[in-house]
């Protein structure tokens, strides 16, 4: 039987990956300007991220200005913009299968156990790709910045440094794959194979299957 405590504590995981996600989203602090080179005046900080950057002075006066143009962005941040909105989707959509299929709620009361636990799995599934794929940007975002920071070409004023937002990402991204992880362990029934095709074999052909777990023991007596 499915485990409840697993599949609650894996759909909570799960829901504070994808709302701490949204966040990095929307956040401008992915990238913060570097001041490298001997510059001691620090006046200006600017904040990018997906959709708009800020520019904050020692005023505490903060100005943020969404970009005119998604084409004139560059190719990384036009698809780390496509990948974190996959992955918040995706979300979207695990929590809706993961509500219907948890075992605790009386959503689908008169389907079978082993469809609500097939859709709890389906959700568990869902939860993990969108990790993998809100990982994907976060960690290709930090190693251009590494990358140019230590790019003796690229001039610097241009250097920027990981912003708050990437390690919010990365913490997301574990969350969502933890909450993935434990949610597909408890859906999945007690005694169930790690390997189906072999569990359909077995089915199918249970002759041909009891047949080569005696040959061991008639060698054991020769």
């Amino acid at each position: 039987m499915a485990s409840t405590g697993l599949q609650l504590m894996g759909l909570v995981l799960a829901v504070l990956g994808w709302v701490f996600g949204a966040l990095v989203c929307a956040a401008p602090l992915w990238r913060v300007s570097a001041f490298v080179g001997g510059e001691l005046v620090i006046a200006q900080v600017l904040w990018e991220g997906l959709w708009m950057n800020c520019l904050s002075q020692t005023t505490g006066h903060i100005q943020c200005k969404s970009y005119d143009s998604t084409l004139a962005l560059s190719t990384y941040a036009q698809a780390a913009r496509c990948l974190t909105v996959l992955s918040l989707m995706l979300c979207l959509l695990a929590l809706l299968f993961g509500v219907l299929g948890a075992k605790c709620t009386h959503c689908m009361a008169t389907a079978k156990q082993a469809t609500k636990a097939q859709l709890a799995r389906i959700s568990a599934v869902l939860y993990l790709v969108a990790g993998f794929a809100y990982l994907i940007p976060i960690s290709w975002t930090a190693y251009a910045i590494v990358r140019d920071f230590y790019d003796p070409n690229v001039a610097a004023p241009l250097k920027r440094e990981l912003g708050p937002a990437l390690y919010l990402g990365w913490g997301a991204s574990v969350l969502l794959l933890l909450g993935g992880a434990l949610l597909y362990i408890g859906s999945t029934p007690a005694g169930g194979s790690a390997l189906p095709g072999f569990s359909r074999v077995v089915r199918d052909h249970p002759t041909s299957a009891a047949a080569a777990e005696a040959k061991p023991s008639e060698k054991s007596f020769v």
